[in-house]
């Protein structure tokens, strides 16, 4: 993925989350990195070509099958799954506005690609809605398993292989929404402490499963 889109792309990452429900300022810590760092490096699959980012509309029939329901069993999350993209107004990943629907980048890899990181992105709450269907992600184990319903009725079962927690500033968005490496599944949220002053959370967290 281009630079300048996952630019683009760190609008998700810095304002998911935002409401007045503080999370945990110390929430576990990081898991499996060197597993995340394992799945993310480059495979032999051809580069994908490039897209626009702007509309969030379902790919056409023939792409790749979207994820439609999320399912994590061990934190309790069945949400409904919305394609999403870059909103050009300002320029944020456009996570829907509801805190219990999850939103999949539509730009990135689907259901049915053989290599990559699926990124689905969600709030973890909201000022008037309370917790959002990523309160817990900070609480996921490794070895978790998550399930992701395709639009075509397929299910595809992933497995926790990471946990690993960023500042905001910090986090490596050409991982995360990369089109290449082993095929994975990305969940991003917010984490850490809640700074009234600015209306966000300070850290991000990310969840990465494998196959």
């Amino acid at each position: 993925m281009r630079r300048g889109l996952l630019a683009a792309a760190l609008g998700v990452v810095i304002l998911i989350g935002t409401g007045t429900l503080a999370c945990r300022s110390r929430p576990p810590g990081d898991a499996g990195s060197a597993a995340a760092s394992a799945l993310a490096s480059p495979s032999s699959a051809p580069p994908a070509a490039s897209v626009p980012v702007a509309d969030g509309g379902l790919p056409a029939p023939d792409a790749d099958v979207p994820p439609v329901r999320l399912t994590i069993p061990a934190i309790r999350v069945a949400a409904r799954v919305d394609p999403v993209a870059v909103d050009p107004a300002t320029n944020d990943f456009a996570v829907p506005p509801s805190v219990d629907v999850v939103g999949w980048y539509r730009y990135g890899p689907g259901l049915s690609a053989p290599a990559g990181s699926v990124v689905i992105a969600g709030h973890v709450d909201g000022a008037a809605q309370g917790p959002g269907a990523f309160f817990r992600l900070r609480d996921l184990a490794i070895g978790a398993e998550i399930e992701v319903t395709g639009a075509d009725g397929r299910v595809v079962r992933y497995t926790v292989a990471a946990r690993e927690i960023y500042r905001k500033t910090a986090i490596p968005l050409d991982r995360y929404f990369a089109r290449d490496g082993a095929p994975r599944l990305t969940l991003i949220t917010c984490g850490g402490p809640f700074d009234r002053a600015t209306g966000h959370y300070r850290d991000n967290v990310v969840i990465t499963a494998a196959r």
